[in-house]
């Protein structure tokens, strides 16, 4: 029974089905052979004269598949001095042969997982170990055929990740879901994550595109296969949100683990506010959402297709389904950032940035963290997308993810460095690359923070520092314009205006949205919050020649004062 799934850059391995403890278990197994049969496919359009000399080992694949796990099977058991009963012409190839054949494995995204019916047991305390014991099987299976053929012990050893990214434990759910949901029941949920960062994805799609819209049409209404789904539950600020994803974008959903809190186990029995559906083969490109209104759940769904491997399709979905509970509750969601900032003297405040993609919210922030000569201590409570209300007077704010998924581009490079061991990169060296990096604890983040001060974040006009806004009715103007320098990190290039620069539930639900700004804004003024602009300049060209860095210093003065 194989329990390797490889398609494209993916290689899924199911250890509930197959688990080897040694070399000769491991090359006889038909998982080797689906290996084998993967790696010459991608060994044909990588290394022609490599492959020639393959394919004349045998008159068939299956041929030449059992030609080479012969081989294989001889160097784990010969000495090295018997190597020598190998043909020397060949040797040398072999050796180049092996080398791919690794380098190809190391290059897969690869995750196993162990399922589990009642979710405790033996599997569950040793999904780990038999993670870790793979790793160093398939570590030492190539040290050894790599050893062989060069004819001496290495010097110098690299103890890689040759075995999994990463590893999930999968158990049956016993969940609150409606009758009408009855087909999700079955899908098995994650309940533990091990991965090892830092995490390298490289996937063919790094950018959004278009947005999310409602629909009348009932996901669940059509059948549909849900056999290769999972499900990662997750809490989007206070809501619970259960994600379930076709395994084919496996590498993208594991940056779940970064940016949300996990929803333990003693919440599935809770009916869920957000359910998303990723990946669903209807033949259609929708991204749209349908809210149940009898059982009171929002339904996102997204067709499959290549395009939406890029991360930023769960997160933004994610994000959408609970902006739009919290507008029902009448929160008011922000897309932005917020840090509060504890100052030398003992004094704290909140600052909240809004602005929609590449506006500058988070590269302010990082900017703060190098100048900040004032400031005793700063957390962060969200980096891009948050709620406001009123209480008793008083302007709030809460948090919804507990990472951050940034563009390396606008990060500086210590910034990158500094968080490295516990980050998931995507697409590194490209444009628009991202990573996500955890932030702040689950309790911090949804916890109610005084706001003092709440400034728009301009990337567009030529001006440095801040600008404060005395009357309201200006100031909503401007937050409400949403207007920003698209940077491409979507399908919008150049200056463009989205509702409250937030196309994630408040451009969608505009009518419900206008008094919870107005009363917000009121509010504000009324308790003493700034208002106003802050000049980023990454709209410009050279980002502004240091505005980015002005801002910021204008912006601690002003905590400061």
């Amino acid at each position: 029974m194989d329990s390797l799934y490889i398609k494209n850059r993916l290689a899924l391995i199911d250890f509930t089905k197959a688990y080897y403890d040694s070399y000769e278990e491991l090359l006889s197994s038909s998982d080797f052979r689906a290996f084998l049969n993967a790696f010459l496919d991608d060994l044909k359009d990588s290394d022609q004269v490599l492959y020639t000399w393959v394919m004349k080992k045998g008159e068939d694949r299956e041929d030449i598949i059992d030609h080479l796990i012969i081989i294989l099977k001889y160097l784990t058991v010969i000495s090295y001095d018997e190597t020598a009963a190998l043909d020397q012409k060949d040797v040398p190839i072999l050796l180049s042969l092996v080398e791919k054949a690794y380098n190809y494995w190391r290059n897969l995204h690869r995750f196993s997982y162990i399922y589990s019916k009642n979710g405790s047991g033996i599997l569950g305390s040793r999904f780990i170990s038999s993670d870790m014991h793979y790793n160093e099987l398939i570590l030492g299976f190539y040290r050894l055929c790599q050893e062989k053929l060069q004819g001496h012990r290495n010097f110098v050893y690299r103890q890689l990740q040759a075995g999994t990214n990463a590893s999930l434990f999968m158990v049956r759910a016993n969940t609150a879901l409606p009758a009408k949901y009855d087909a999700l029941k079955k899908i098995p949920f994650i309940s533990k994550v091990m991965m090892r960062s830092p995490m390298m994805i490289y996937l063919d799609h790094n950018k959004r595109l278009g947005t999310f819209t409602e629909t009348k049409n009932d996901p669940m209404a059509k059948r549909h296969n849900y056999h290769d789904f999972f499900c990662y539950p997750i809490l989007v600020g206070t809501c619970l949100t259960f994600v379930y994803f076709h395994k084919d974008f496996m590498a993208s959903a594991i940056g779940l683990a970064n940016l949300f809190e996990f929803a333990p186990p003693s919440l599935w029995d809770k009916k869920p506010q957000c359910i998303i559906l990723f990946g669903i083969k209807d033949n259609r490109k929708d991204t749209d959402y349908y809210y149940d209104e009898e059982n009171d759940i929002y339904v996102g769904k997204i067709s499959y297709q290549p395009v939406i491997e890029y991360f930023g399709y769960f997160k933004k979905m994610a994000l959408t389904l609970h902006n739009l509970v919290m507008i029902k509750k009448g929160y008011l969601p922000i897309h932005g950032a917020m840090l509060k900032i504890r100052l030398k003297d003992g004094r704290t405040k909140g600052v909240c940035l809004m602005g929609d993609s590449g506006a500058g919210k988070s590269e302010t922030i990082e900017a703060m963290n190098k100048i900040a000569d004032l400031i005793d201590a700063q957390t962060v409570i969200f980096d891009d997308m948050g709620i406001m209300y009123e209480k008793d007077g008083t302007i709030y704010a809460q948090g919804t993810e507990i990472g951050a998924f940034v563009r390396l581009d606008d990060l500086d490079n210590s910034a990158t460095y500094r968080d490295m061991d516990r980050s998931i990169f995507f697409n590194p060296g490209n444009n628009n690359a991202r990573v996500i990096t955890p932030a702040s604890p689950y309790n911090v983040v949804i916890s109610p923070h005084k706001v003092d001060i709440f400034l728009y974040a301009n990337n567009y006009d030529d001006k440095r520092g801040i600008s404060l806004i005395s009357d309201v009715k200006e100031a909503k103007e401007i937050y409400v314009r949403g207007r920003r320098y698209a940077l491409g990190t979507t399908n919008e290039v150049g200056l463009s205006e989205t509702y409250f620069a937030n196309p994630f539930g408040p451009m969608q639900e505009k009518e419900m949205c206008d008094p919870l700004i107005d009363h917000v804004l009121e509010k504000a003024k009324e308790s003493g919050v700034l208002l106003g602009e802050i000049y980023t300049n990454l709209g410009l060209k050279n980002k502004g020649h240091g505005g980015i860095e002005i801002a910021a210093k204008e912006l601690i003065k002003l905590i400061s004062k």
